[in-house]
């Protein structure tokens, strides 16, 4: 039986019928690990890795949902998404380093410094005191106002941290001298962005997810799908914006170039984390959890 909190959760989330069950298979499991963890760890970080499209809010939000229902933590949700660098700080990287550092996703495209600070907040809000969550608007690619930033009244027990490439290590140098797609091959011929990227990977992303205390990775079955997931997921949000209103959302021939950028770190993900995940949920093609692998 799930808590009426959790079902109205999942209806909320217009999830399909057979989400409740995943709660016992995968989710419960891996809420009593972390809670666990957190009688060990004063407010651990919990990273969440997956690609574009394969459910890391949903999941994140299920977590919260059981953690505060079944054992009364309280828990913040920070996704790598909200720290985007605002429009005006990437228009300045795309001059002074490469013009595709313009488009928001890959790393060095994130303010680092705002992660780590706000990280620290939320590890050390007391009883009383308030918390912010920086928030980005994906409607208008910018980062929202601080007075619509999320609000968390502390003290908080667990941080669920949720990205495409959190988790990730560089790649080895020498894999980056050859472009893999279109994007690589005549936007950046002399390997600049990528090479770049990777650096800022190396660097301050490292400074930022050794802060992880565990990791729960949810694997795609390949790049093919992340596009199709990633397309989907595009229209959804299509769907929710009123008739009339102006946002940067992408068509399909946008979206064809824009996962183009994740494309080389997204399938070395696929490849790495696994090997260093605390626990993998297995995805299909269909979205739908396969297996659950808990590594001791």
């Amino acid at each position: 039986m799930t808590d009426n909190t959790i079902s109205n959760l999942i209806n909320k989330l217009a999830l399909p019928a057979h989400y409740e069950t995943y709660l016992s298979l995968y989710f419960e499991p891996i809420t009593e690990i972390i809670h666990e963890l957190s009688q060990q760890q004063p407010t651990p970080i919990i990273g969440i890795n997956g690609s574009q499209g394969s459910g890391k809010t949903t999941a994140a939000m299920m977590l919260q949902s059981l953690l505060e229902t079944n054992y009364g933590h309280r828990v913040a949700i920070v996704s790598i998404d909200d720290f985007y660098h605002t429009k005006a700080k990437r228009c300045e990287l795309s001059k002074s380093l490469h013009p595709l550092f313009i488009t928001r996703g890959v790393p060095g495209t994130h303010d680092i410094e705002l992660a780590t600070e706000t990280f620290k907040q939320l590890k050390e809000v007391s009883q009383g005191e308030t918390a912010l969550i920086p928030r980005f608007d994906k409607l208008i690619d910018d980062r929202k106002p601080q007075e619509q930033w999320e609000s968390i009244d502390g003290p908080v027990s667990v941080i669920i941290f949720e990205g495409w490439c959190v988790g990730s290590l560089p790649l080895d140098q020498h894999s980056l001298i050859q472009p893999i797609n279109d994007l690589e091959r005549l936007e950046d011929e002399e390997g600049i962005w990528r090479r770049t990227s990777n650096q800022f990977l190396e660097q301050q992303y490292q400074l930022l997810y050794k802060q992880i205390n565990w990791l729960l990775m949810l694997k795609a079955p390949s790049f093919d799908t992340v596009y199709q997931w990633r397309l989907l997921q595009e229209q959804k949000l299509a769907k929710k914006v009123a008739r009339g209103t102006e946002t940067k959302l992408l068509d399909e021939h946008q979206m064809q170039r824009f996962i183009q950028h994740y494309q080389r770190i997204t399938e070395y993900i696929l490849l790495s984390i696994p090997k260093r995940a605390d626990a993998i949920i297995t995805l299909d093609e269909q979205h739908q959890m396969t297996h659950l692998q808990i590594h001791k």
